[in-house]
């Protein structure tokens, strides 16, 4: 059905003066920030070394669009919020945009991008992961002593017929259960899975891998891995002994360890009924699994408070650290990474609304890469600013989604952005930082 809309609509006067809106104000964008992402992807090279590995089955006497572009277009896109590609039917024409992917035409659509994302499978998925890592081990100038290898577990709701959907009653919906695995703030490992298996579903061949590509590059750093109670598993926890890769990882609660902390619940229950304050204590264990072969270190804590107990188990490989340390500055510390993961989700890693399985890899992975880039604009740029530690949220707001007029001819192009825009002391720090580099 055809559109109509009014030449100017009307609003109340302000100040004895007409208030007319309309549509034709020209070349103005709300993306003036765009062009911080490109100085960031420049000084990291991170669409260029993904446009490298991936192969390009197009005909080159056909292309109006480079795979270079196509893959700018879409990361810039996730984070600056444009989940859909629906949305690039107008973003296309957004000057900024086009300015920042390095264009001076009308970009691509969205059924060309469609069409990149439906080429997708397994051995794109592998290229992708390889660039995720060379882009960590870049930031580090020199060996690291030690790495922390976070391995977690989430759920992506789906609400159609994707392939590989499964119930999970945990959740209480159809869901994906994708394992990401993240070193610091940096994602290494953004693998899309089906919720019918387990948390720690193929998370030894993700640590086996990952050690083995680490080790390669730095052969004496140590390695800790770290998860919850979903990745305790007998063989995994026996690979690191072998190995030499250390643990800190969750174990459930059961009858055996609950009876060999009790001394310690009862310690936490009687001094918090004495003293009315909330309880935390400490101790170490030696308990061996039924499918164990040998007895681990297992760290007990006794909690008691207003809500009553809440006790919990850590194994671990580690015996140069207190009880109190092992838990409270290595295991919680884990929790960050669920802060990374919600991150994710703020660049769509949970967009998986397609119904091919790679596809919707192919979405992951390419938010992971929008992750990386907007690191990389943190750690270059942002550093000792009031946003260094800023959600992705937060970062659009203050440096990327600012208003402005494009005005481009055969010399150059001017970005007018607004004059009444907040934060604009912040945009030039960040402009200074990229382009010393």
């Amino acid at each position: 059905m055809t559109k109509c809309y009014p030449n100017a609509t009307l609003f109340s006067p302000v100040c004895r003066r007409r208030v007319e809106v309309d549509f034709s104000g020209g070349h103005i964008t709300s993306h003036g920030g765009a062009l911080l992402l490109r100085e960031a992807d420049r000084r990291i090279g991170l669409t260029a070394d993904l446009a490298k590995i991936l192969p390009e089955l197009r005909r080159s006497s056909h292309l109006v669009h480079s795979q270079l572009h196509l893959l700018r277009q879409r990361i810039f896109a996730l984070c600056l919020g444009h989940e859909d590609l629906n949305d690039h039917a107008s973003l296309r024409h957004d000057m900024a945009l086009q300015t920042a992917i390095g264009r001076d035409q009308t970009l691509a659509s969205a059924s060309t991008l469609c069409r990149l994302e439906q080429r997708a499978g397994r051995d794109t998925a592998w290229r992708m992961h390889e660039i995720l890592i060379q882009q960590f081990m870049a930031r580090h100038p020199t060996p690291p002593k030690q790495l922390v290898l976070d391995f977690d577990a989430t759920d992506i709701p789906v609400h159609g017929e994707q392939e590989g959907r499964h119930f999970h009653a945990y959740y209480d919906h159809y869901c994906f259960l994708p394992l990401q695995v993240f070193c610091g703030e940096h994602l290494l490992v953004n693998y899309l899975r089906p919720a019918s298996k387990g948390a720690a579903h193929h998370a030894l061949a993700v640590l086996s891998l990952l050690v083995k590509r680490l080790r390669q590059s730095w052969p004496k750093v140590q390695i800790l891995f770290r998860g919850d109670a979903g990745f305790c598993l007998p063989r995994l926890l026996s690979w690191c002994d072998r190995a030499r890769v250390d643990y800190v990882v969750g174990i459930g609660k059961n009858s055996r360890l609950n009876q060999l902390a009790s001394p310690l619940h009862y310690l936490a229950e009687q001094r918090y009924d004495l003293e009315g304050k909330p309880q935390r204590h400490f101790t170490d264990l030696r308990y061996a699994a039924n499918s164990w072969r040998t007895e681990r270190r297992v760290v007990a804590k006794a909690e008691h408070n207003a809500q009553g107990a809440n006790h919990r188990y850590v194994v671990t490989s580690l015996a140069d650290y207190s009880a109190t340390h092992i838990y409270t500055e290595l295991y919680c510390a884990r929790g960050d990474a669920e802060n990374m993961i919600k991150a994710q989700q703020e660049l769509f890693a949970d967009r998986t609304s397609s119904q091919n399985w790679w596809s919707n890899q192919w979405r992951m992975l390419l938010s992971g890469m929008a992750y990386t880039l907007v690191l990389a604009l943190k750690h270059l740029a942002l550093k000792n600013t009031p946003v260094s530690r800023a959600q992705i949220d937060t970062l659009r707001k203050s440096l990327l989604n600012i208003g402005g007029v494009v005005v481009r001819n055969t010399r150059r192009v001017r970005l007018l952005l607004s004059s009444a825009h907040p934060h604009q002391d912040l945009f030039w720090t960040c402009i200074a930082a990229l382009q010393s580099g």
